[in-house]
């Protein structure tokens, strides 16, 4: 009979065994059919050397945590935010650390046939730093030591070629030509961007009377300091910049600490340069600002995104969460403090922010306040008709901004097309694999040779009829400013890139747009163009660089004036008559 039962035992727990099989093996190829990550193993059992594959794009596992949690944090910020930020281009943030204000771009390699090639050429500042190598592995901190104390990115490296990255997804999706941007402008203008106020002031009659103003302005039939064909509307413009003249009041928050509020001095130099030029010449400013919060037309959130980013950042966390919150805790300090954030829901409030992170990191609560952004892509949110596109300058010297400006007239200029620079981004590597030592015409470096004050690179723009300007990992560069610092054409190749100043000059009247799409074309793009156009664009270059110019005291139509202008202008816009 034992023995019986022990056989009868033994056959059902076969059974069983195989039952349990069976379902698991059906669980299995069910997850994974269905799982987002495709393979069950990597999901269950992860491991540094699995990869997630998210919506189809390959991202290191050792990133994956990160991705979910800075998408989490825009979305969750902000119910009323779309994100359009792919995975490919949070993949790519994901790789972005918070150093780079602290190297400068350049021992650019030299492979120039020019006679210049014989003068030696430092380098300069360049938009970002990346805390991961390009395969996805973490830079130690020794290296990171190393990048954050050397004028370049460390020792000079062979002259191959970087291999060519494949373009982001989300760059594929359709590019806006500057036409299109002027129709969104004008699509955007007065519209939901702006809310009625909780409560009436006597500052937003004052506003309405000036649109009303700049609206009906008078043509300007003669003024030497405005060129009429730089400007989309010069008569509006001009009256528009009196009106601000007459009546703007600034209002800036007392409340934050150093080293973040209120302290340009560490941003005066480097590419961040703009947002702290701009905090400490307006908060020197008499004729603007006002301690009366009530007659305040604008409201400024005096904070260096660039200094946020220095003080606050965990090294190798890639995580920016901890800044973010920084930000809403000074926002919750403001609205408890003073009624006026709450009064216009913050469209009268605006910032200055020229880091890479800063639309990231204010999207959320501060989403509804103008935004003067040097990341101004408008596949990442930027709002053209309330943003503002904020020059990206590179300032060496603060106490001399304006050093080693001018250029050399058209025909000293025998270098057709120029570009130096680091190898940030997808599209660096294309335009070097494309025509560097392709073409006579056309010099491209990757690496120059380091020279006292970086004489080389200065000269080789100032003899250079066009200057490339392609983007880096984000759409914006330095040397969209540095070509009209050296008087040499901008050929700006970045798409969705909003130039600086849009809602008031005519950039096509003086800069050249290329399509990324375009690339291989653009020696035939540049050869288009008559020898009497370049020499009227360049000579427009000349008289649009009074507007790129910082002064340690402002000067009129100068770029500190330039920016508060843009600011105040959207805003006018934004306010709808009852």
């Amino acid at each position: 009979m034992s023995s019986e039962l022990a056989r009868k035992f033994q056959g059902e727990t076969r059974r069983w065994i195989w039952l349990i099989a069976v379902l698991f093996a059906i669980v299995i190829m069910a997850q994974y059919v269905e799982l987002p990550y495709g393979n069950i193993v990597s999901y269950v059992l992860p491991d540094g050397r699995t990869q997630a594959f998210l919506n189809g794009t390959s991202l290191p596992a050792n990133l994956s945590s990160y991705h979910n949690n800075v998408d989490n944090l825009t979305v969750l910020g902000n119910l009323n935010y779309t994100s359009t930020t792919s995975d490919d281009d949070k993949t790519q943030t994901a790789k972005i650390s918070g150093g780079q204000n602290s190297t400068q771009e350049s021992n650019f390699t030299s492979g120039s046939n020019s006679a210049l090639n014989n003068t030696s050429l430092t380098s300069k500042p360049e938009d970002d730093i990346v805390p991961t190598q390009e395969n996805g592995v973490p830079v130690n901190n020794d290296t990171l030591d190393r990048l954050h104390k050397t004028d370049g990115l460390g020792t000079a490296e062979s002259d191959n070629r970087p291999p060519v990255k494949k373009k982001p997804k989300s760059t594929q999706a359709t590019t806006l030509s500057i036409s299109d941007m002027k129709d969104l402008l004008n699509k955007n203008r007065a519209s939901a961007y702006s809310m009625e106020p909780r409560w009436s002031s006597a500052v937003d009659s004052k506003i309405l009377e000036a649109k009303l103003q700049i609206v009906n302005a008078p043509t300007i039939k003669d003024d030497p300091s405005l060129y009429t064909p730089i400007y989309r509307n010069v008569s509006t413009f001009k009256r528009s910049y009196e009106l601000m003249e007459q009546t703007l009041k600034v209002y800036i928050y007392k409340e934050g600490k150093r080293p973040i509020f209120h302290n340009p001095q560490p941003v005066l130099t480097g590419i961040y340069a703009s947002e702290g030029w701009f905090m400490k010449l307006l908060e020197g400013n008499k004729q603007y600002v006002t301690n009366n919060p009530n007659e305040a037309q604008l409201f400024y959130l005096p904070f260096s995104s660039r200094m946020l980013e220095e003080t606050l950042y965990v090294r190798d966390s890639h995580s920016h969460a901890n800044l973010i919150k920084y930000l809403e805790n000074y926002l919750d300090l403001i609205v408890g403090k003073y009624p006026f954030w709450n009064r216009t829901g913050g469209a009268d409030h605006f910032l200055v922010a020229c880091h890479d992170w800063a639309p990231a990191e204010t999207r959320a609560r501060l989403n509804n306040c103008t935004k003067a952004l040097c990341n101004a892509d408008i596949k990442e949110g930027f709002r053209l008709g309330k943003d503002v596109s904020l020059p990206e300058t590179i300032v060496r010297s603060s106490k001399n901004p304006l050093r080693d400006i001018g250029g050399k007239i058209p025909r000293q200029r025998p270098i057709l097309a120029f570009f130096a620079g680091q190898m940030h981004g997808y599209l660096r590597p294309m335009l070097i694999q494309q025509w560097q030592d392709k073409d006579p015409d056309i010099k491209l470096f990757t690496k120059l040779p380091r020279s006292k004050n970086n004489r080389n690179y200065f000269q080789y723009m100032k003899s250079s009829k066009y200057c490339i300007c392609p983007r880096g990992y984000e759409v914006n560069s330095p040397r969209v400013v540095e070509a009209i610092f050296f008087e040499c054409v901008p050929v700006i190749i970045s798409d969705n890139f909003v130039p600086p100043f849009f809602e008031i000059l005519n950039w096509e009247s003086f800069a050249v747009f290329v399509q990324e799409k375009d690339l291989p074309n653009l020696k035939n793009i540049l050869l288009s163009i008559s020898d009497r156009r370049y020499q009227v664009m360049q000579q427009r270059v000349k008289r649009v660089q009074q507007h790129f110019l910082w002064h340690t005291k402002p000067v009129k139509y100068d770029i500190f004036h330039m920016i508060l202008h843009s600011v105040w202008y959207n805003r006018v816009f934004q306010v709808k008559s009852s």
